[in-house]
């Protein structure tokens, strides 16, 4: 480890929090991983020893099983998750499971908070979300997937892609249309969220081919004539854009943090490399083309950082935080993909060698750069809603 975590001071509460989900997370050695990544296998004993620890649940209320805690705190937790040997293939197994599902925490009635938090925070199973379409992209408002009335209840059919740990969870959360595009008012009108069961026969998965974080499948769906009772609609129906719109910001924010503690986790790995090898008969981290690009990395990552905690302290505010939650998710994935390509550089041939897992954390970098939303987008936001410049899609 560097010899300074941050720069940031940290309660008591947060110091114990660190030390607690660091000592847990490193008892899966990089071996752990290595062999899961390569057998595409879900990391379940990573995740029952997770539930075990009483991890999950971070900011569900207390009422609802978990700890009632902010974004500081979720953020404190996910960085440090992804610090330890299982990087994203870790922290991204068990994201829903620690920071629950904002739409239902906010929008959701206290019997759906009941029936769908309470068995997310003991960890007894897991909650998928269904919301990019093959032919829709960033676009939600293009979504085909319709939800019909039928009796007391929706019928619904549509598709969705990389939608992640489907097959492993019990429910999934489907965001569909329940009036079409060319019958409503505005776009962003007629859009709804049910829950569904993850495993009904109409919904049919197929496993997708991906670069990265193979512990984490994602699934090309298939929906069919799905019926969802009527008690299972989330918010106000028509509205579910918006429901959207207001968790958009804790999901930037605790996947940015993910990022920077995947960073620094490659980064650890280079600089523990660079002082331990040595050529020439001196050490490589002496010299300066190694050192100066992981010092530069080390420097993003913890501007990134800075970023991260100011969007968080916001959002636990009540206060606007979208600018600063993108902005946040923006640094922190060209952090983690720069210093995990300079970490590969450090090894030189050795980083191309799966048993050094440097070149799983660059591969898992990359997907930083695209999810939740592409930088491209983030930028889009930025233009229009920092600068006031002129919507450009």
């Amino acid at each position: 480890m560097m010899k300074e975590d941050s720069m940031i001071e940290l309660s008591e509460q947060q110091r114990m929090m660190v030390t607690e989900i660091r000592k847990l997370g490193e008892s899966f050695d990089a071996a752990y991983w290595r062999d899961l990544d390569q057998k595409q296998e879900f990391p379940w004993e990573f995740f029952r020893a997770l539930a075990e620890g009483g991890w999950f649940g971070i900011t569900i209320p207390e009422e609802y099983g978990g700890h009632g805690l902010g974004m500081v705190n979720a953020a404190i937790v996910a960085r440090e998750l992804a610090r330890t040997p299982g990087g994203f293939s870790g922290v991204m197994a068990v994201h829903t499971n620690m920071f629950g599902l904002e739409p239902i925490m906010k929008y959701g009635t206290h019997e759906q908070k009941e029936r769908f938090l309470k068995p997310i925070a003991a960890g007894e199973h897991m909650m998928a979300v269904g919301i990019t379409e093959p032919d829709a992209g960033f676009d939600t408002t293009k979504i085909r997937t319709r939800a019909v009335r039928d009796g007391k209840g929706y019928r619904i059919t549509g598709r969705k892609t990389f939608l992640s740990r489907l097959k492993e969870s019990k429910n999934v959360l489907l965001v569909t249309r329940t009036t079409p595009l060319n019958e409503v008012s505005k776009k962003t009108k007629g859009i709804s969220l049910f829950v569904a069961n993850a495993d009904d026969p109409a919904i049919s998965a197929t496993r997708i081919p991906t670069l990265c974080r193979h512990t984490v499948p994602s699934y090309d769906v298939g929906i069919d004539g799905l019926w969802v009772p009527e008690e299972n609609l989330i918010g106000n129906e028509g509205e579910g854009f918006y429901h959207l719109l207001n968790v958009l910001n804790p999901e930037r924010i605790s996947v940015a943090a993910e990022a920077i503690g995947l960073g620094e986790l490659a980064l650890n790995r280079a600089c523990a490399y660079a002082r331990e090898r040595v050529i020439f008969d001196r050490a490589i981290g002496t010299n300066q083309a190694i050192s100066f690009p992981l010092a530069d990395g080390s420097i993003r990552l913890e501007a990134a950082w800075l970023m991260v905690l100011n969007a968080a302290k916001l959002y636990d505010a009540g206060k606007p935080c979208g600018a600063q939650a993108n902005m946040a998710k923006y640094l922190a994935a060209e952090a983690a993909y720069e210093v995990s390509h300079r970490a590969i550089q450090t090894f030189g041939g050795h980083g191309y060698a799966v048993d050094n897992d440097v070149e799983r954390f660059w591969r898992e970098s990359r997907l930083a750069l695209i999810a939740p939303i592409s930088q491209e987008m983030v930028m889009n936001y930025v233009a229009e809603h920092v600068l006031d410049l002129p919507r450009s899609h």
